[in-house]
């Protein structure tokens, strides 16, 4: 795979992340009053049940998983930062490299014609063959003995 699919790559894992991340907080975000005008937010239906054994384990689970969906997303973005400085440096300046992409695009326009010159003989070899094909099932249809 090339640097630039990594990248790409690696930019739709960063927003992957960030998506579920940020996700994961508003879900488990405790309500909050947004206003003195506002009435105070309902209490949790954990707060209103006793703790048990399940309930401390699941908030628990919910306090370190903001934890981990934020180092994963700072290693995805470690490693796109290690991607970018593996991009290859701009190879002189900017006249020298209008110059080569000139010299790619004659060089595309070259191939290209050669390909088209290569399907026009085989268009044309195929309508050669079609023809052969269609003398062939004549002369057999003449030959078959009526019934």
């Amino acid at each position: 795979m090339d640097i630039i699919s990594q990248l790409q790559e690696q930019a739709n894992t960063i927003a992957s992340l960030a998506f579920n991340t940020f996700g994961t907080l508003q879900r488990d975000a405790p309500p909050v009053r947004l206003s003195p005008n506002y009435p105070e937010p309902p209490a949790p239906a954990a707060a209103a049940n006793p703790p048990s054994e399940n309930a401390a384990a699941a908030a628990a689970e919910i306090a370190e998983q903001p934890k981990l969906m934020s180092a994963a997303l700072v290693k995805a973005a470690k490693q796109f930062d290690a991607l970018v400085a593996a991009l290859p440096v701009s190879e002189g300046a900017e006249e020298d490299q209008l110059k080569r992409i000139a010299e790619l695009q004659a060089e595309n326009e070259a191939v290209g014609q050669e390909l088209q010159n290569q399907l026009e003989a085989a268009e044309e070899e195929l309508k050669q063959v079609q023809e052969l094909f269609n003398q062939a099932a004549d002369n057999c249809l003449n030959l078959k003995k009526p019934d």
